[in-house]
């Protein structure tokens, strides 16, 4: 049995009843949600068995992200790579996608879920690629096998190209930058050396037979998405868009879950759209978008562009988001760039949960907002997102970054200023255990112009003269 059928069953899983409580969700509103195909709880039963936390994914569950990670056959290890896995959920990433490439990935795959109790995710079209030497060879056979094993290592959703269709391939032709995924680009160079129709469409079935076999969620690929502003919302990917709505139905007539990948680069103007046509297509499926990256003149900045783009996908219709990170375009991320996208997407997908109104979504902001009027520095870092970050650079306002002792700071031991010229509250104050103690502004301001400081004089003022 798998989530979905449980659900149409009429049952309760005790995964639904863990998301429902996380999600501040009546768990019949879950097991509805299930049922109908607008929410997917991906869990493999093999990731389950060893230490699996389920999540939900879906509209009424609160806007997930996800971190693209792996080794490529050029750079990287398996020892750093895990090191950005364990990065990556520290910044908040909710499922982590192995895009590895090269030697042993069977191995690593298997490391990878074992160390991790959230989602994986894999593109299987990378390994079968790695395990040929060229594409052409590739057979239904190798299809099969790459995905079964996958399976049963406790991958819980996988990214298959399905929707490529011969009719769509001739659409590019009018395209600036073609096709920019890899695994349509080279499922599209099999079917045109072929002159064969999508393999993976046509092992559709067998599939969804493995997938049901272990619970694990379909992400239908899209091979079409667009690689620039140009190509955003033409008519190559609409036309696969309409193909993922067929695969949609099919897949649930197996009892298997669906949710749907989207694109890639699109105008502000368009996002919205978007978002609608694929709800419409695809019978409100989850919606996992990259990005969308809404300007193509910022590399080293796509975690900006995207993540602007990204909230506005997520408010108008999409379930989860993959980050984009600082080198997109440029190269594999770093430590450094996996937290600025984690951070940066966590950011687009909060931003979307409190416009969207999710229950407690708010409660944190509220908190900051005490606390900041408070000046309650500590638990403002504590409220933060990324909390190293936040008393990384308060610390580095006060002029002294590394204090870690109230006698480094006083002023008449001040190794910047003499006593005379030390200029007031240029340090921050720390107590025995390291940390900050409460000052009532901040530099930007200072004292005297501390807008917080001034209203509670005011507050004081107004009090003593009733």
């Amino acid at each position: 049995m798998t989530q979905l059928t449980e659900a149409r069953a009429g049952n309760v899983t005790p995964e639904m009843e863990i998301v429902a409580r996380k999600e501040q969700l009546d768990v019949e509103t879950v097991r509805e949600e299930i049922a109908a195909g607008r929410m997917i709880i991906p869990a493999n039963k093999e990731h389950l068995s060893k230490g699996l936390l389920p999540i939900a994914i879906g509209r009424r569950a609160s806007t997930k992200i996800n971190a693209n990670l792996g080794v490529s056959a050029l750079a990287g290890d398996s020892e750093r790579e895990l090191d950005k896995i364990r990065c990556a959920i520290r910044y908040g990433a909710d499922t982590i996608m192995d895009l590895s490439t090269g030697a042993d990935l069977d191995a690593l795959r298997t490391r990878m879920i074992d160390s991790v109790s959230v989602p994986v995710g894999t593109v299987p079209m990378y390994q079968i690629c790695e395990e040929l030497d060229d594409i052409l060879d590739m057979s239904r056979r190798e299809i099969i096998d790459v995905v079964e094993r996958q399976a049963k290592q406790g991958v819980d959703y996988m990214t298959i190209h399905c929707a490529l269709l011969q009719r769509h391939i001739p659409l590019i032709d009018s395209r600036l930058t073609g096709i920019v995924s890899r695994g349509g680009s080279l499922t599209a160079k099999w079917m045109v050396a072929h002159k064969s129709e999508n393999p993976f469409y046509e092992s559709f079935g067998e599939l969804c037979e493995i997938m049901k076999a272990y619970d694990v969620s379909w992400s239908l690929g899209d091979g079409m998405r667009p690689g620039c502003l140009h190509d955003a919302s033409d008519d190559a990917q609409f036309a696969e868009l309409s193909v993922m709505g067929e695969l949609t139905q099919r897949a649930w007539e197996y009892g298997t879950q669906v949710m749907i990948e989207g694109p890639g680069h699109v105008p502000l103007d368009q996002i919205a759209d978007n978002m609608t046509r694929q709800a419409r297509e695809c019978f409100e499926a989850p919606f996992y978008v990259l990005g969308p990256v809404v300007c193509d003149i910022a590399p080293g900045y796509d975690h900006i562009t995207s993540a602007i783009g990204a909230a506005i996908a997520a408010f108008n219709g999409a379930s989860m988001l993959c980050y984009v990170t600082p080198k997109e375009h440029l190269g594999l991320p770093n430590l450094e760039d996996v937290r600025n996208g984690c951070v940066a997407y966590k950011i687009a997908a909060h931003a979307a949960d409190i416009a969207l109104h999710r229950p407690g979504a708010r409660d944190r902001d509220d908190e900051m907002a005490r606390a900041r009027f408070a000046f309650d520095w500590e638990r403002q870092f504590a409220l933060a997102l990324d909390p190293e970050r936040a008393r990384q650079y308060y610390l580095e306002a006060r002029e002294d970054p590394d204090a870690t002792r109230n006698d480094a700071i006083e002023v008449s031991g001040c190794e910047r200023h003499t006593v005379s010229t030390c200029p007031r509250g240029a340090h921050p104050t720390l107590g025995q255990d390291g940390t900050i103690v409460n000052e009532d502004y901040c530099t930007m301001c200072g004292p005297k112009f501390c807008a917080m400081r001034t209203t509670s004089d005011l507050i004081r003022l107004r009090r003593e003269s009733e």
